[in-house]
């Protein structure tokens, strides 16, 4: 373990279940663990279903704005380097697949949601917008998606009531698009999203190493939830939280 320990140059956590306590913020212990790996050249970083833009809004919110070096955001579709002052983002979900994609659950009780640049959008607003809005600490927008669509955007989210998930994954399993290629992750007990299949948060992480002359090798990871299993997998050390 030491010898394995000693080749990481970057620990890496996802945010919900993991980095943050149950009152959303990170716990002084954590805090202080985060500013001495960073003291012995540790990059820090954050890997997380939420977009990037929001993850830095709300460093300071969670108690360690200036410790984050990295974010991988979106679940992977988007990198924001703090250390180097780069932003990258890849693979965004063409308007036309969203709208089948929205089609194909027309029927259900759910709600859909685009997290884009600090912000989330839905097309109208119920109290599951209002309810991730206030969980996530994100503000929300309600706007025609006619025009929202317009442009590509890097996913989109499927809310629902925790009992109604295992009806939305079923439903999952139906959709085709012969055009497009993209793939479904339940990511917490209310949301299930779309994104393309290129993405994960593998995918961010190895791209962000490169910028540092890393590999993925070189990296710990901290997840608990389903959109945290590839990494786990894939980084030098992953670590599956116990309510993982």
């Amino acid at each position: 373990m030491m010898e394995r320990t000693d080749r990481i140059k970057a620990v890496i956590c996802d945010v919900d279940g993991t980095l943050l306590t149950s009152q959303g913020v990170v716990s002084p212990i954590t805090g202080a663990a985060i500013k001495n790996l960073r003291s012995q050249g540790i990059l820090f970083g954050i890997a997380t279903g939420r977009d990037a833009k929001s993850v830095v809004d709300l460093l300071g919110e969670w108690g360690i704005e200036g410790q984050a070096d990295i974010i991988i955001g979106s679940g992977g579709a988007e990198i924001r380097d703090l250390a180097l002052g780069i932003q990258r983002s890849s693979f965004p979900l063409e308007g036309s697949l969203i709208w089948e994609i929205m089609d194909h659950y027309q029927d259900m009780d759910v709600t859909f949601v685009v997290p884009y640049e600090g912000v989330l959008y839905a097309p109208k607003e119920d109290e599951r917008v209002k309810n991730l809005s206030r969980i996530d600490k994100i503000p929300y927008k309600i706007v025609d998606f006619g025009e929202f669509l317009k442009t590509p955007r890097p996913k989109v989210m499927i809310v629902c009531q925790p009992e109604y998930m295992d009806a939305v994954i079923e439903r999952s399993k139906t959709f085709r698009n012969d055009q497009y290629k993209c793939a479904a992750l339940r990511t917490a007990s209310i949301l299930c999203e779309y994104m393309d299949p290129r993405i994960s948060k593998t995918q961010g992480l190895a791209e962000a190493a490169k910028l540092h002359g890393f590999s993925m090798e070189n990296i710990c990871t901290f997840g608990d939830a389903d959109n945290d299993w590839d990494m786990t997998q894939n980084a030098g050390i992953g670590v599956a939280m116990a309510n993982g």
